[in-house]
């Protein structure tokens, strides 16, 4: 029998390191469990973790082991009704010995593997691959925030920072430095010992070859002299900090709460900015969140009353889309900040109001902004809203995007199509 033995070195927090390969690992089923939960839950159950079960045939490991191999013939007692060469039809809903979570009187089941994933855990993977469109750095944003740079070498530092490799270059340099001359005359000495040492007879100079060797054995004494390291050698890793460039980005949140959006309405228009909130405070740190409610007037809010409060009214959406401009204007200039809306209704509106709400996307926030979106939730034929909106994604098609919400299992597919980032070219 074959015996394989791993010896990769394990990390320190050796569960943790194989629960993240087997997320990895089953990647697609567990965001497919999620897309299912997201659709399912309430707004206040929004972020918390979820079970997951995956079949057991897609959890099967490989195995090696040797096979029977040559030619085996056997013989098994009992058998009253077939021989040798007789062809056994399947059986018709399989064995009835078969088990499982699943099993039914049929015999046919299936086991599952349930494992439960964490809060944390859950928002990853319900935002994975999504991402603010067209995202620029266009400045830095405060100074707090910096990262070390090398940057080159200094003769003075911590222990810590020494550098080995460029300590010992220099000393060997210095050395070579001080000493070149005396070894130029070391080895001219050298050569004279040893044309001395070859003569014979009378040429040869007993005296003289003393001479040479003194002198020889004095320079050998004064290049060893010379320190192997010193003090001015040392060189230290230099390092520098660096202000982080981060984006400055805005998203402007545009929700309807006028008398035509019935409560299941606003409920999804709430599920839909829940989702984008999360996403926005998870993965962009630094990005403000500007809050809108309009009915006949438009009113910039906090979390807490976007989300709960109660009020209602007539329907003029203009008049969230001049308070946005008016706010940008105000607070985001645009050679500042990535500036983002999204924008939420049932589509009814005052006919002479949304030829305004064209003028006002088209002249004055498109051109300014990074990204626009409009959900429509509604099951009714659209009106002169949408059509209005139609004709301005055929001029800002880059910039604008517009979807429609029918169902509540349609909020988090359409999440992703509108900040999914495969369909952005300048996605972050």
């Amino acid at each position: 029998m074959s015996h394989i033995v791993d010896r990769r070195l394990n990390a320190k927090n050796k569960s943790a390191v194989n629960r993240q390969r087997f997320l990895r690992r089953y990647k697609d089923h567990i965001k497919k469990a999620v897309a299912g939960a997201v659709s399912k839950r309430s707004i206040t159950d929004m972020e918390q973790g979820e079970t997951i079960s995956i079949p057991s045939r897609d959890i099967n490991e490989p195995v090696f082991h040797h096979g029977q191999g040559g030619q085996r013939e056997n013989v098994l007692p009992g058998n009253r009704e077939f021989t040798r060469g007789d062809r056994i039809p399947r059986p018709q809903g399989g064995g009835a010995g078969s088990g499982g979570s699943e099993a039914s009187d049929s015999g046919e089941g299936e086991d599952e593997f349930v494992f439960q994933i964490s809060q944390s855990e859950f928002l990853d993977f319900m935002f994975d691959d999504l991402a603010l469109p067209n995202l620029v750095k266009r400045q830095l944003k405060g100074d707090e925030h910096f990262e070390r740079r090398r940057a080159g070498f200094s003769n003075e530092g911590n222990p810590g920072q020494l550098n080995v490799v460029r300590s010992m270059r220099s000393a060997h340099a210095r050395r070579i430095a001080l000493t070149a001359k005396k070894r130029r005359r070391l080895r001219e000495l050298q050569a004279q010992l040893a044309e001395e040492q070859e003569k014979k007879d009378i040429l040869y100079d007993p005296r003289k070859v003393k001479a040479l060797e003194e002198e020889i054995a004095d320079l050998e004494t004064r290049i060893k002299r010379i320190p192997w390291l010193d003090t001015f050698d040392l060189k230290y890793n230099l390092h520098t900090k660096h202000p982080l460039p981060r984006s400055k980005a805005v998203m402007f949140c545009l929700m309807d709460v006028s008398g035509s959006m019935t409560q299941s309405t606003k409920d999804m228009a709430k599920r839909f900015f829940i989702l984008l909130y999360l996403f926005l405070k998870r993965n962009y740190e630094h990005t403000e969140v500007v809050f809108i409610r309009h009915h006949t007037s438009a009113k910039e809010v906090d979390e807490e009353e976007f989300f709960y409060s109660r009020e209602t009214g007539g329907t003029i959406v203009s008049s969230a889309l001049k308070l946005m401009h008016s706010v940008m204007e105000a607070r985001y200039p645009v050679s500042e900040w990535n500036i983002y809306g999204a924008q939420a209704s049932d589509g009814d509106n005052w006919n002479e109001d949304s030829s305004a709400c064209q003028e006002l996307l088209c002249e004055s926030i498109l051109p300014n902004v990074q990204y626009f979106s409009y959900i429509e939730i509604t099951q009714r034929e659209h009106q002169a809203l949408w059509h209005e909106y139609e004709e301005v994604q055929q001029r800002f098609p880059d910039v604008f995007a517009m979807e429609q919400i029918t169902d509540v299992r349609d909020i988090y597919p359409v999440f992703r199509e509108l900040f999914h980032k495969e369909s952005h070219r300048q996605a972050v």
